[in-house]
């Protein structure tokens, strides 16, 4: 049998503990907003029909940001989530009726077409995922019980049921002036009987706080550095590490071939300039600096901005000196100065095969990759 399917986003609330000065589903969010990017994820052929619940206040925003969702529809919500999807349950047409939260635009395809073989199947179908941590109920600061965290789920959104069931316990509720449950299937539960879950996923997060809105920021950057032999001196330094060569490297600091990649790379991925800027080799004050301590004064400026590194991943060109000995050594100094595991460092060293600069062993260079979140 073929069944319609209406999809109905949250929309209406305010949205007070992200702390905006706006409904947070319309604030910047991943290059659009994450209104368009719930919807988004609902704009495919199974979905038949879209209603959003909007506030007063945001009724025209919403609906001007809707207008480009062909099956999308703008309805007035209420005073509360549970009576705006009434308002828009009154409206639906299709047989199932998936409700979502707006502030979940992190929901696949997979999930809700999981949710709809649910309801055809089961009758209903609520995303969740397992409890992982120990949870209490609590009294006046107490511990008062803890559950066996293996009957413990969380509950998500999509949520879905036969439109005609989940319509039939909203009119009971509202009859009964029931008119405040915190999602779908409480509401179900106690008009039409237990609901089925199915498989949600911990990346459906619900964006509720400031920093919901940025942990999903990344940044990628890629920097690459050459260095000549030539220095009189009888090791070349890479990561801080002094490394036993015929000759050093030839530079205004002190070569450190390494580490100038990975500052490059670290500065592009903030969007800031290169480290010719940062430290000419016109000022003095950087003549046989130490490149750690320069790469120290990069991660703070990464971290003004609020960015913290990821991983890194470094490829060492250099025919000679063999490095094999000293790469721990390496990535613990690059952990450490960035504050990461030292499993968040990769560092390979490989020749040129005799070709080039680097395989006549008249330079080094080395690529660097990072990222930023």
């Amino acid at each position: 049998m073929t069944y319609s399917v209406c999809a109905i986003v949250c929309a209406a609330g305010k949205g007070e503990r992200a702390g905006f000065d706006k409904n947070k589903l319309l604030v910047p969010f991943e290059n659009s907003t994450a209104l368009e990017k719930t919807l988004s994820a609902f704009d495919f052929p199974l979905i038949d029909e879209i209603f959003i619940t909007a506030s007063a206040r945001d009724f025209d925003e919403i609906t001007a940001l809707c207008a480009r969702f062909e099956k999308a529809s703008v309805v007035l919500g209420g005073n509360t989530r549970s009576e705006s999807v009434y308002n828009a349950l009154k409206q639906a047409k299709s047989d199932i009726v998936l409700i979502h939260d707006g502030a979940r635009p992190f929901v696949t395809r997979e999930l809700i077409e999981n949710c709809i073989q649910s309801v055809k199947t089961q009758g209903s179908g609520v995303c969740s995922v397992p409890c992982t941590d120990t949870v209490a109920v609590t009294e006046n600061g107490k511990i008062k019980t803890v559950p066996d965290r293996n009957t413990l789920c969380q509950i998500q959104t999509p949520q879905g049921f036969f439109r005609e069931n989940i319509l039939f316990a909203y009119e009971r509720a509202f009859d009964s002036g029931e008119t405040c449950f915190t999602d779908d299937s409480s509401l179900f539960a106690r008009y039409c009987g237990a609901p089925t879950l199915c498989k949600g996923s911990p990346d459906n997060i619900k964006l509720t706080h400031p920093q919901d809105f940025t942990k999903n920021a990344v940044r990628c950057g890629f920097g690459v550095d050459t260095h000549a032999f030539g220095k009189a001196q009888d090791y070349i330094v890479l990561a801080g590490i002094k490394v036993p060569a015929k000759s050093g490297l030839i530079a205004h600091s002190d070569g450190d071939v390494l580490c100038h990649a990975l500052m490059d790379a670290l500065l592009s991925a903030a969007g800031l300039r290169d480290i010719g800027y940062y430290f000419p080799d016109t000022d003095e004050q950087w003549r046989g600096a130490n490149s750690m301590d320069m790469l120290a004064r990069v991660h703070g400026m990464l971290q003004a901005q609020n960015y913290a590194v990821q991983n890194v991943s470094i490829a060492i060109q250099a025919e000679h000196p063999k490095l094999a000995n000293y790469i721990d050594q390496m990535k613990n100094a690059l952990a450490n100065a960035l504050r990461l595991d030292p499993t968040a460092v990769g560092i390979s060293a490989g020749t040129n095969e005799g070709l080039g600069y680097v395989g006549e062993g008249k330079g080094i260079t080395v690529n660097a990759y990072v990222l930023l979140k």
